[in-house]
């Protein structure tokens, strides 16, 4: 019987701690799922150490090895060989309970049922002071929302999603030449203006974030990676329909200041922010290159 669930994790230099999902995986009381790593060029025991799990053959693993080119390209990997209808990443670092896959199964036929729902959205929970995973917030009572508009009611903390794999083929994430990070957020807002998705208030996933964490200093990695930025920013402008709100000035603001750290070309003829007070803004974004020159060099 063909897997319903493919449980897909980037990894780059995480052999030291990859034993804590597998052992998760492992455990679960429905094994109808593959579990799929794309391995982002690393060179640790990452390779050794997954051959060996296909060996014991506890789950269905499937293992790919890339040059290393950044978690979006990962994952976009992981998609394109993904031959379930739903799709799962849970990080490296991350692990989950023993009924995971159980619980997104009883919710699957409700998402099959439904065209517009690009999938569901639980929790994703962290220990607390007395060792509990807790969520950090809970949904408004709700039966579906968009992602953006989950957050705009009021929820703070991160999320688990489930996709049906159609929908992340028909919006992979941003790939940027020379760059190694975009945003998830550039696939999910133009998810959001098409589909909702199923709010399941369980824990999904258990997470701790680990210092060589991918996103440990996200100012560095955003001035790194200015392209991608600029892009995402962009769009997020553009999806913001108030003609002058704070919200699509931040977008635009942003746009420009890393547009012009990336070097890009037309950058007032692509901007979505159409504006007499552009001039100003573009004044504002030299301060902040000025400000990023010496902490971030090009």
């Amino acid at each position: 019987m063909t897997p319903f669930l493919t449980v897909f994790t980037p990894s780059y230099n995480r052999a030291y701690i990859l034993p804590q999902l597998y052992e998760s995986l492992c455990r679960q009381s429905c094994k109808d799922f593959v579990w799929s790593i794309v391995d982002d060029g690393s060179t640790d025991d990452t390779e050794a150490l997954v051959r060996a799990w296909e060996e014991e053959k506890r789950i269905a693993v499937r293992y790919h090895k890339q040059p290393n080119g950044g978690k979006m390209r990962a994952h976009n990997a992981g998609v394109r060989q993904c031959d379930t209808p739903l799709f799962v990443c849970v990080d490296s670092d991350d692990f989950v309970p023993d009924d995971f896959v159980a619980s997104v199964a009883s919710r699957w036929p409700e998402i099959q049922a439904e065209e517009k729902l690009a999938g569901c959205i639980a929790y994703r929970a962290f220990r607390d002071d007395k060792g509990e995973f807790r969520p950090k917030s809970t949904f408004p009572p709700k039966r579906t929302s968009s992602l953006g508009g989950l957050y705009a009611q009021g929820f703070a903390g991160d999320t688990t999603l489930v996709f049906k794999t159609a929908v992340l083929k028909h919006y992979p994430f941003l790939e940027v030449e020379g760059e190694k990070f975009s945003s998830e957020a550039y696939a999910y807002d133009q998810i959001d203006q098409e589909y909702r998705y199923l709010l399941v208030g369980e824990a999904w996933i258990l997470c701790t974030y680990l210092p060589d964490g991918y996103t440990r200093d996200e100012d560095a990695l955003y001035a790194r990676n200015p392209k991608g930025c600029a892009i995402y920013y962009n769009q997020k402008a553009r999806f913001t329909h108030s003609w002058l709100s704070k919200e699509k000035l931040g977008y635009g603001i942003s746009y420009m200041i890393y547009a012009r750290r990336a070097g890009m070309k037309g950058i007032w003829r692509r901007s979505a922010l159409k504006t007499p007070f552009y001039p100003l803004f573009w004044l504002l974004s030299y301060y902040y290159e000025w400000k990023w020159k010496e902490k971030y060099p090009r």
